[in-house]
């Protein structure tokens, strides 16, 4: 009669055999100095986890368990190369300059994941990365309601979705879109490389420096929920505003679906149709100074004075451009800043 008591409810079951994650580790590194100039220092390194700590899929509900056992299942490995260069090198008594660089490449992979039998292999995560997304094949915008109903139906969430709504790919072929149709899709969220080089140099009183920082092998997706129109008075981004899908303009490949005042679980779902390319290089820092000469800083005492203009954040390079790409998919977050800094360093006797 609608009436609910209190009784026992149970979170998690005590397990005596669970232990603490292991880990092995191995480092091959390569030191060389050459001339006393050049620098090169090389690792190769590897790593395998054991034990690790997972809910237990295989579980039948036929139990009556209820909550999840966890149990020491998993396995991982990972490897990468990590390289760093330097070189230095005095000209004259008026001309130096100096570099380096280091790159790092590192992948991982689950070589033991708890998880169902599926009938479809591409949903194991065995042997895919440990920050591997998995969402659906966007083919494109229905375009129009008559479409949508003759397609095969969507089973993502609880949205009615129609015309102009995403449209995903039926992988297994089954004649409907489920979470048996969920891939691996772009690169890892954690970028596999990342690396950076700069350059310094001198001349008499004048000297430079700027540093490049970059990642690749990255994928990120744009958050439809967190940027959306109208959802939380939400401002409207000019991107989307300039590419929706409409009555009026159903374009099948616009950047926005249709607009919506509620959450469109169908639209807002993990896949390829907000999935953007991480990788960027970016001009970290630049600094040119001069430092006056110290036969004129000795006639003020003074042991050293020196001026420079300096910045941070100058130039990005990639190839996603609707906003700086290590905001990720926070399009209304807050941006990394272009800081200019006028200055000058002293010191007397």
């Amino acid at each position: 009669y609608n009436t609910r008591y209190n009784g026992i409810s149970i979170l998690r079951y005590s397990n005596p055999y669970i232990s603490w994650e292991k880990s092995y580790k191995q480092n091959f590194a390569l030191e060389i100095g050459m001339w006393d100039e050049l620098s090169v220092i090389a690792e190769y390194f590897t790593e395998k986890r054991a034990n690790i700590l997972m809910s237990r899929a295989s579980i039948p509900n036929t139990m009556g368990l209820t909550a999840t056992p966890r149990a020491n299942v998993g396995e991982a490995s990972g490897k990468g190369v990590d390289v760093m260069l330097e070189y230095q090198k005095v000209w004259s008594k008026d001309f130096w300059s100096s570099a380096r660089a280091n790159f790092t490449y590192a992948t991982s992979k689950y070589e033991v994941y708890e998880e169902p039998e599926y009938r479809e292999p591409w949903r194991s995560r065995v042997g895919y990365s440990l920050h591997q997304a998995r969402g659906y094949i966007a083919e494109r915008l229905f375009v129009d309601d008559e479409e949508a109903a003759s397609s095969p139906p969507q089973y993502i969430g609880t949205t009615i979705y129609g015309g102009g709504d995403i449209k995903y790919l039926d992988v297994n072929r089954d004649g409907k879109i489920t979470e048996a149709d969920m891939v691996p899709i772009g690169h890892p969220t954690v970028p596999e490389i990342v690396y950076g080089f700069g350059v310094s140099t001198g001349y008499k009183g004048f000297d430079c420096s700027l540093f490049f920082q970059g990642a690749a092998r990255q994928s990120f997706w744009i958050n439809p929920g967190g940027t959306a129109p109208f959802i939380n008075d939400a401002q409207i981004l000019k991107a989307y505003a300039d590419s929706y899908w409409s009555e009026e303009n159903q374009d099948i490949y616009a950047l926005w679906p249709r607009l919506s005042p509620s959450w469109n679980s169908n639209n807002f779902t993990t896949s390829t149709w907000f999935m953007r390319d991480g990788s960027f290089l970016r001009l970290k820092q630049v600094e040119v100074g001069y430092t006056i000469p110290q036969r004129f800083t000795e006639k003020i005492k003074m042991n050293n004075l020196r001026f420079y203009v300096s910045g941070t954040n100058l130039l990005l390079f990639s190839k996603f451009k609707m906003w700086d790409v290590e905001m990720a998919g926070n399009g209304l977050g807050y941006p990394n800043q272009r800081v200019i800094n006028f200055g000058l360093n002293l010191s007397f006797n």
